[in-house]
């Protein structure tokens, strides 16, 4: 979190005296990206455990032959535009610890993509 006393203006800036932004927007983002990236290998393992799960997620192909790839790629990014969205209301107007969100954006991301290594999803075909 930064306040007005310990934010950097570059010189270019500085006479132009600009309002300081709350880093809640960006913190909203960085933590979808990890929702979404771990809906993916969510669905991912999912798939291969899981024959409902499967023809669920080949219900969403519109015929271009790739499959449940479809339904995992549209769900994980509902899963990020609306956490985006939900987080990005929520804290808009606010500082939030970015460094924190970060750090569970990072976890969740990781987790997303071992998920999506083939050793680790095939063993649960």
């Amino acid at each position: 979190m930064t306040t007005d006393t310990t934010r950097h203006i570059p010189p270019e800036l500085a006479g132009l005296n600009p309002p300081p932004k709350k880093d809640g927007p960006a913190a909203a983002v960085i933590l979808a990206a990890g929702v979404g990236i771990f809906v993916l290998g969510l669905f991912t393992l999912l798939n291969e455990a899981s024959g409902a799960v499967h023809d669920f997620l080949e219900g969403f192909d519109p015929g271009r032959g790739v499959g449940p790839l479809a339904g995992k790629t549209i769900l994980a990014v509902v899963a990020f535009a609306l956490t985006w969205l939900v987080f990005g209301l929520i804290w808009r107007r606010k500082d939030v610890p970015i460094k924190s969100v970060f750090w569970v954006a990072l976890a969740l991301g990781t987790a997303g993509a071992v998920m999506m290594f083939p050793p680790v999803f095939e063993a649960f075909a």
